[in-house]
């Protein structure tokens, strides 16, 4: 079919020229007398006729061409696309403007050149404009959508206000290792978190490619993940969206949710330390799972006494550890004489943080003979 929409093309063209130029070449040739050869109709013929016969050698460079444009430019997301043509039309609009009183000099060089040189000058800085200020063009729009839906909420009555901002939540992204952790399908079952749920494309295609690797371990953690995905896609009452845009320029998976999250003005939901920090540093909205189970797990205080088993040694000379029943860590000073056994022990402190949770403790027994 595109081979075929080639050739048309080309014998259009070469019909056209044809009855531009074969009559001057005519006209070089002196044979303008044969008025069946000087014909308009018998030219554009020729011509047509002639360019078919090129497509035969170059059809197929041609063809190459237009599936490479056309892949290269699938891939590009969207909102570049529309914002860089937004600003080459308006840039090719200003060097009309501007070309106007050239085209009243009456100087053929001035009047010829300088509107060429001002069309592909200002469409090409129209175009970048565009393109490289769509985030910023964005946001401004988001924000104002969100401003004219806020001040339309407080006008309408309360139940139709309450589905409005359902709809008009803000959107959480979920990243990989919050997806494979799995307690995100639970959170969102029991209506702590609002939707819409956003999975991108780049998100899944790594789950994709975990669920395929070599490695068992790697394998079970992709699977579950995409397990979690259908879960909350087909059994929770949340909305889920797919975000099929990509970043070609960047290759990392978080920078990317980084870049999504500040295009939608999204929240990017995480278990991963380290993103978490990233996110807070370039004032990206972000939600740890592990800081909720941290808010919920039962409160523990310096001077607290507990009765737990001390299983292993810890890093330190003569720590022992332990763990509550949610996994809380414990590290029981001089508590390497005691693996194995049930004591109890003093809480001494506490340390809290967005990577867990952890208990130092000693001995009640060393307490009562101090």
């Amino acid at each position: 079919m595109l081979k075929k929409l080639v050739q048309i093309c080309f014998i259009l063209i070469g019909g056209t020229l044809g009855v531009f130029l074969l009559s001057d070449l005519y006209r070089l040739m002196n044979i303008n007398q044969y008025v069946l050869i000087a014909n308009p109709y018998v030219s554009a013929l020729l011509g047509a006729i002639i360019f078919y016969f090129m497509t035969f050698w170059s059809i197929n460079y041609v063809v190459d061409f237009v599936k490479w444009f056309e892949d290269s430019l699938v891939r590009v997301p969207i909102t570049e696309i529309v914002f860089g043509s937004i600003g080459l039309i308006v840039g090719l609009f200003i060097a009309y403007l501007a070309g106007i009183p050239f085209n009243k000099v009456g100087i053929p060089i001035i009047d010829t050149i300088v509107p060429i040189i001002l069309t592909v000058l200002l469409g090409y800085l129209g175009f970048q404009v565009g393109f490289k200020k769509r985030e910023e063009f964005m946001n401004m729009f988001l924000n104002r959508a969100s401003k004219r839906k806020a001040s339309t909420d407080q006008e309408e009555k309360t139940s139709e206000r309450e589905e409005q901002v359902k709809q008009g939540s803000t959107m959480k992204i979920l990243d990989t290792s919050v997806i494979i952790d799995g307690r995100i399908a639970d959170i969102c079952q029991t209506g702590f978190l609002d939707g819409p749920i956003v999975i991108a494309q780049f998100v899944l295609d790594e789950l994709q490619h975990i669920a395929d690797s070599s490695d068992a371990l790697k394998r079970n953690r992709g699977r579950r993940g995409l397990d979690i995905l259908n879960r909350i896609q087909k059994e929770l009452p949340i909305e889920v969206q797919m975000y099929e845009g990509d970043f070609d320029d960047i290759q990392e998976v978080d920078s990317k949710l980084i870049k999504l999250a500040k295009l939608t003005n999204g929240i990017v939901v995480t278990n991963d330390y380290n993103l978490n920090k990233v996110c807070e540093f370039q004032k990206v909205q972000v939600l740890n799972i592990n800081d909720l189970a941290n808010a919920v797990k039962p409160v523990v205080l310096p001077g607290e006494e507990l009765n737990v088993q001390v299983i292993k040694d810890g890093k330190e000379h003569h720590q022992g550890i332990a763990y509550l029943d949610d996994g809380t860590m414990i590290v029981v000073e001089e508590g390497k004489n005691y693996i194995g056994q049930r004591i109890d022990v003093l809480i001494t402190s506490v340390l809290q943080t967005s990577a867990g949770r952890m208990i130092f403790a000693k001995p009640k027994l060393m307490e009562k003979a101090l």
